[in-house]
């Protein structure tokens, strides 16, 4: 009878049968092993698992926000400050076995630089209804404009005075020194 030790195969005699003695079993163990026990003797490969830190950027996109602005004509936008990405650093825990990747954990996520927030100025300034041959008080565009208070028949008028800078197209200057309803 054979038993496998840790140095071979130790041979021991049972009941008058011939055994292979101890010196020889050590000598040569691949002698005395039989086939089935050899294949039991050698252990499998164990696979090669690595483990790595990785860090990755990504960016951070910028959002926008409009704000209404009453000097913009309506309808124009403006841009305020512009956007900027930010970046957060993200670290993995990368774990490989036998070249391949198996896991992968994020162990942490550290925003680098924040985003700037894009600001973009919307007009809500209605447009001018003013005729433009007129200052120091706003003449309504209309078919007729006249002083108020006095003897025209409208459809609208005008507190003055107002200067002329233009044309006189209303009639407003009845004395002709560049002053309309001014008496």
């Amino acid at each position: 009878m054979a038993v496998l030790v840790a140095g071979g195969l130790l041979a021991l005699g049972a009941c008058g049968s011939k055994g292979v003695s101890p010196s020889a079993a050590t000598a040569n163990p691949a002698a005395t092993a039989t086939p089935s026990m050899a294949a039991s003797a050698t252990t499998e490969a164990t696979p090669a698992v690595e483990n790595h830190i990785i860090t990755k950027t990504r960016a951070i996109p910028f959002t926008t926000r409009t704000v209404n602005d009453p000097t913009l004509t309506n309808g124009t936008t403006k841009v305020r400050s512009r956007g900027i990405a930010g970046v957060k650093t993200l670290t993995y825990e990368v774990t490989l076995t036998n070249g391949v990747q198996t896991a992968k954990r994020l162990i942490r996520e550290v925003v680098t630089r924040a985003a700037v927030t894009r600001v973009v100025a919307v007009g809500t300034k209605t447009p001018s209804q003013c005729d433009p041959n007129y200052t120091g008080a706003c003449v309504p565009i209309a078919s007729d404009v006249d002083c108020a208070g006095g003897s025209g028949d409208g459809p609208a008028y005008v507190q003055g005075p107002v200067r002329v800078v233009g044309t006189d197209i209303y009639g407003l200057d009845r004395d002709g020194d560049g002053i309309g309803c001014d008496s």
